[in-house]
């Protein structure tokens, strides 16, 4: 009781969220406890803490334990295990450290106290940090937010007959925010004894491998014992305690590319086995087996996990803050074929080195090449003497054609892959696979790659053509939705559309349409109709059989011996509940998705469709402002502009063939003096062509003709053609405003221009009352009618 009462006096109790801000009201420096409330404050401290106050004496140091589990300026803290001590001058955070590292916190506490009484006396800033665990996860919230907001912008459709990928969903893009993935390096004291820094520094760097930060450190025996708390329990542990506190180490913090992506793992490969001899023995190039001596005296050391990593940072640098991301990495993809001699001898053993120099198998088939196949794809080589050999060895068995993805897929696998001549990769190359898989009895490399991007997509799409296919996480695995969507992602597949619905039986029919009479059709149906099923227009190379491939057999059962990595062997219950379906071939798909859409292709085909409809509308009503109607077009406009006949002569050539009638209508005057309503003779204000009539004549529905023996009949087309001529004379067509001198030809036609006399008034009434010009007014009208006396004068002395 009495030692409960101590602490409590060293150490003030904060678990309101009140408490906590009228702490960092306070001046002084405050070491807090953030504590769990099952776990409770760590207590080992208490007499170091206790000792540490009693030998400064000083005012403004104070200590405190807070529960993160009720206070809510801690909410980030909750859930962790491991203790943390964050470090408050006045009312800001200057400084962390995790774990229960005495000498550490107790340096810390001295430091940050001499700090903070330079600061009161104005000879020093106080310098507030972020926490850069706590900086780390939000970094990370804020990226998985994004990621989240852009799979659902790519999840946008269009239809129109077909389905529309969007957005390249696929990993290739640049863009994404966050911090860089790192990793902790420690150069133990065995390596930097033996003056080995430089050389494992610079094998770092010529993997591409950046360093961030590299600082000397001689670790003391407490923060050995914390650092490697997870070996405590190893016979070896004091022993190597005290190998690590034998001397100086280098604390490096390593990253690479503009992301970091993979640093972790990829920095343990480099450094092989933790066993100095296992690694000798299984990776010689090894930065363990070339630097390290026996046992745990190994050389190095390189964090585990991206939650270890981060952990051990804040261990050695608690101040430091990791770089912005600059975006994710373009991923490569390039094909790899190999040759059926190889398939059939080494297939394994070169996939093993494909999954260890970092590809990833994004596709892969098998293909029986024909000869004309295997002609075509290689038909650059034809003129090679090496041709016919090479379509021979392409057609002698099964080739495996692979689609790898890496960021550097193209140069990487034809680095690996070594010179295209057997020989000469045999000597320059021998480590390479054309010289390790090669034949004795001839001189065809055993594998291919593409050469560059361009050749890359061809090859693929030759081998993998651009696919689409149908796939349901059915009602059963819609819970695990979201890792489904995970692995589809990380199997190279774009997510075109997404739509989660309760199937009607008639698309749960359609789906398995090829199992109808089975024994357990009815269970099946029944069963996809009886929740909630997330269906998904995938896209990629070969998508149909891809899919097909990542879902596994229809057993769980089976597809966890035959493919355990497939999402039925994960997912999947029984062969009712298998978790996911996929489109069984190509045609199979396209049926699928055009019932499974059809409301959204039919929604955009009528929202297209009203949207033609005003856009129509709008281009109808500016008609009469934009082009002439043809009963406006045909209206006869005289003029005294002689080259006006000229303007379109092809335009007038055309009419005159299209719309000429029989000649032996055109030589009757009896039939001319009664024009139809269909007729409309030209011949009134146009004399000097009454030589042609029948050339001349305009089409009936084009030309409605004021008829001459009956006048009151006039003015019916004279009003129904008002709104359309009400256009400006000059936008008449041209070949109309024609004038010509009588010719003496047209004398023969006296009887019919003796009618014409008698009729010019009430025409020349007409035409000035209908051609309103709306530019140029009634004086421009007046005008013409003057022009046309004086050119029908002629035909009425005739």
């Amino acid at each position: 009781m009495a030692r409960r009462k101590q602490e409590a006096q060293l150490q003030q109790e904060i678990e309101t969220q009140e408490e906590w801000e009228d702490m960092l009201s306070k001046e002084g420096l405050y070491v807090v406890d953030i504590y769990q409330e099952w776990s409770g404050p760590c207590t080992c401290l208490i007499a170091n803490l206790r000792r540490l106050k009693n030998e400064l004496g000083d005012e403004l140091l104070h200590f405190a334990v807070a529960k993160a589990d009720t206070i809510d300026a801690l909410e980030k803290y909750r859930g962790h295990c491991e203790p943390c001590f964050l470090f408050y001058a006045g009312g800001v955070l200057v400084a962390v450290v995790r774990g229960a590292n005495s000498p550490k916190i107790l340096r810390t506490i001295t430091e940050q106290l001499q700090h903070e009484h330079k600061v009161i006396d104005g000879g020093a800033e106080r310098k507030e940090i972020k926490d850069p665990y706590i900086a780390q996860m939000e970094s990370q919230e804020k990226l998985d937010e994004e990621e989240e907001e852009k799979e659902e912008e790519g999840q946008k459709m269009k239809f129109k007959g077909e389905i529309i990928n969007y957005g390249d969903s696929d990993d290739l893009l640049p863009g994404s925010e966050g911090k860089k993935e790192i990793t902790v390096c420690l150069i133990k004291p065995d390596a930097v004894a033996a003056g080995k820094v430089p050389e494992i520094v610079a094998d770092i760097e010529a993997h591409g491998i950046e360093i961030l930060k590299n600082e000397e450190r001689h670790l003391t025996e407490d923060e050995v014992r914390q650092f490697y708390s997870h070996l405590q329990d190893e016979s070896f542990f004091d022993d190597f305690v005290k190998f690590m506190t034998s001397g100086t180490s280098h604390v490096l913090v390593l990253t690479k590319g503009r992301t970091g992506e993979n640093i972790i793992s990829e920095f343990r490969d480099l450094i092989g086995p933790t066993d100095v001899e296992e690694a000798k023995e299984a990776q010689p190039e090894s930065l363990r087996a070339k630097y390290g001596e026996k046992a745990f005296m190994n050389a190095l050391h390189g964090s585990s996990s991206e939650e270890t990593a981060m952990r051990e940072l804040a261990f050695f640098f608690p101040d430091y803050v990791v770089p912005e991301s600059e975006g994710k990495p373009k991923v490569q993809r390039t094909l790899a074929l190999i040759r059926p001699d190889a398939f059939k001898n080494h297939k394994d053993e070169i996939l093993a080195n494909i999954n260890e120099a970092g590809f990833k198998v994004a596709m892969q088939k098998e293909v029986q090449l024909t000869k004309e196949m295997a002609e075509d794809f290689y038909r650059e080589h034809k003129d090679q003497d090496y041709f016919e050999e090479l379509v021979l060895r392409m057609t002698s068995g099964p080739v495996l054609a692979l689609g790898l993805a890496r960021e550097d897929a193209i140069s990487g696998w034809r680095h690996m892959l070594g010179p295209t001549e057997v020989e000469k990769a045999k000597a320059e190359a021998p480590d390479s696979l054309r010289a390790k898989f090669a034949l004795d009895d001839t001189k065809i490399n055993m594998l291919h790659g593409s050469d560059s991007e361009e050749t890359a997509k061809k090859e693929l799409e030759f081998f993998f053509p651009m696919q689409q296919t149908v796939a349901v996480i059915k009602p059963d695995a819609v819970g695990t939705k979201d890792e489904i969507i995970d692995r589809i992602h990380e199997s190279g597949f774009k997510i075109a559309a997404t739509k989660e619905q309760q199937l009607t039986r008639e698309l749960a029919e359609e789906f398995y349409a090829d199992h109808k009479g089975k024994d357990y059709y009815e269970d099946l149906v029944e069963h996809m109709t009886s929740g909630p099923t997330y269906v998904m227009v995938l896209s990629r190379e070969d998508a149909v059989q891809g899919w097909r491939e990542i879902i596994g057999p229809t057993d769980p059962e089976k597809a966890k011996e035959e493919n355990p990595d497939s999402l039925r062997a994960a997912y999947g219950k029984n062969i009712l509940m298998n978790a996911v379906h996929g489109s069984s071939t190509v045609e199979h798909a396209e049926t699928s998705l055009k019932k499974i859409f059809a409301d959204e292709a039919m929604e955009t085909e009528k929202r297209e469709g009203e949207e033609g409809i005003e856009e129509g509308e709008r281009e109808t009503e500016q008609i009469p402002s934009e082009e002439p109607t043809e009963k406006s077009q045909e209206e006869p406009v005289t003029t005294s502009k002689p080259d006006v006949e000229q303007t379109a002569p092809e335009y007038r050539e055309e009419e005159k063939k299209e719309e000429e009638p029989p000649k032996e209508d055109a030589v009757k005057p009896e039939e001319e003096s009664k024009p139809t309503e269909e007729e409309k003779p030209a011949e009134e204000s146009k004399p000097a062509e009454e030589e042609k009539p029948a050339e001349e004549s305009k089409p009936a529905e084009e030309e409605k003709p004021a008829e001459e023996s009956k006048p009151e009949e006039e003015s019916k087309p004279a009003e129904e053609s008002k709104p359309e001529e009400s256009k400006p004379a000059d936008e008449a067509p041209k070949e109309e405003q024609k004038s010509e001198s009588p010719k003496p030809d047209e004398e023969q036609k006296g009887e019919e221009a003796k009618p014409e006399e008698s009729e010019q008034k009430p025409e020349q009434t007409e035409k000035t009352e209908e051609q309103k010009p709306a530019e140029e007014g009634e004086k421009k009208e007046e005008e013409k009618t003057e022009e046309e006396k004086k050119e029908e004068t002629p035909a009425e002395q005739g």
